[in-house]
């Protein structure tokens, strides 16, 4: 008898700018077959980008199936589903403004996925990122290694492409991490960072740095602000679908993302941005990176902002 092997499948909850780069970068990858979600509303949108991102596949050679849906029977037994619902940012709105008109959406999705797709791994994108995890776990039920948050994969990849771009380096050789909430309390880690192994405050002096690192916070809304309506999509997207990868590929790889904490970094019962390990088991294990006391500080305030934000959600 002869065993198939079945493409993974990805579901994709909300078709707006975010959602329909992940099931472009999905299907150019050959990551599995790929379901677009928006509510009834907007299924002409999930239905049109399916076809015009399917349309494409004899030009970039991927055989991906794409389905545009607002029907969740359609994401039945989804692998990997990236949530992107919910209403994005406008100018002079911080990402904490969003909270009681995403939740209600969040409310909405967890039910659907609890029915449709138990043992999936969900990543959350919509902001407040840090609360909206935790409301996902908690609505949905599923284990806390199995939901995490996009947001450290991004800011981390906003501060290696600014340290290269000062430096005049490929981004490939940067490595640095940031650390905290999806927000203006995040830690960008200097202490740790590195080009090509030599340690970053020696290629570049402190106000350089401090430059970069208040750049790094405000970079959503620097995005946000230039756009002037809607906010960034593009690296959001490629964070999330690094992710989703390194979990279906079984990578273990070192990826900042939320993930509930369990005592490390000195918290308990919420979900903060972290470096963890991302594989087949989901978030498999978080990694403890030595602080200096300033940034041991910074993650205690930016926990602080979210543990205030996640008391306050009612669930």
């Amino acid at each position: 008898m002869t065993h198939f092997h079945k493409r993974p499948k990805i579901a994709l909850i909300g078709a707006g700018q975010i959602g329909g780069i992940m099931a472009l970068l999905f299907a150019q990858k050959q990551l599995g077959d790929i379901v677009l979600l928006d509510i009834p509303a907007m299924e002409g949108q999930a239905k049109g980008k399916a076809l015009d991102i399917s349309e494409g596949r004899a030009i970039d050679g991927y055989d991906a199936e794409i389905l545009g849906t607002s029907n969740y029977d359609d994401v039945a037994g989804a692998d990997v589903v990236v949530v992107t619902a919910g209403v994005p940012r406008k100018p002079g709105m911080s990402r904490d403004d969003l909270i009681g008109i995403n939740l209600e959406i969040t409310r909405d999705v967890a039910g659907n996925l609890k029915r449709v797709a138990p043992d999936a791994f969900v990543i959350v994108i919509t902001n407040p990122l840090d609360a909206k995890v935790y409301a996902m776990q908690q609505l949905t039920g599923f284990p806390t290694n199995m939901v995490c948050g996009m947001a450290g994969v991004l800011d981390s990849a906003r501060l290696r492409f600014f340290l290269a771009d000062a430096l005049d380096v490929s981004v490939s050789n940067v490595q640095a991490l940031t650390l905290g909430g999806h927000g203006d309390t995040m830690v960008p880690l200097l202490s740790s960072a590195a080009v090509g192994g030599v340690p970053i405050t020696e290629l570049l002096d402190a106000d350089t740095l401090g430059a970069i690192v208040k750049r790094t916070r405000k970079a959503g809304g620097e995005i946000v602000g230039l756009l002037g309506n809607g906010s960034a999509f593009f690296s959001p997207a490629a964070a999330a679908v690094q992710m989703a990868t390194a979990y279906l590929h079984d990578n273990k790889a070192v990826l900042p993302a939320a993930a509930y904490l369990n005592g490390e970094y000195g918290h308990s019962g919420f979900y903060l941005g972290v470096p963890t390990i991302i594989g087949a088991g989901g978030i498999e294990r978080v990694i403890e990176v030595p602080l200096t006391a300033a940034e041991k500080d910074g993650v205690d305030t930016s926990a602080a902002a979210v543990s205030k934000l996640v008391n306050g959600i009612e669930l």
